[in-house]
């Protein structure tokens, strides 16, 4: 997968889900830093995976950010996402370059 490819190559740890409810599961287990998330997933949409996460954790307590990534690049989308509690945005098409950028930007807030 390019992203994983890209972030591993940047130096990045990354831990992927195969779908919605994998990735709860792995964030209900496991501490990390920044969540990518695509809206767009089997199982549970990435929109719910935040849904059910925020009524779950106190993630100010854990400083943990949450990225989209998603086709879903209209206004009304982006809105959506940030409602659910995603804390940042990114519409695809994107290149790696701008993915690593936004995430290096993440980091350095």
């Amino acid at each position: 997968m390019l992203v994983t490819d890209t972030l591993e190559e940047e130096g990045y740890e990354i831990e992927q889900a195969e779908d919605g409810e994998e990735a709860c599961k792995k964030i209900y287990e496991t501490e990390y830093d920044l969540i990518l998330l695509d809206y767009m997933m089997p199982k549970m949409t990435g929109l719910e995976v935040i849904e059910k996460i925020r009524r779950n954790f106190d993630f100010e307590k854990r400083n943990v950010k949450i990225l989209m990534l998603t086709a879903k690049s209209q206004q009304v989308d982006q809105e959506r996402v940030k409602r659910a509690g995603a804390d940042y945005f990114l519409a695809k098409p994107f290149s790696p370059i701008q993915l690593v950028k936004m995430i290096g930007e993440i980091f350095s807030e």
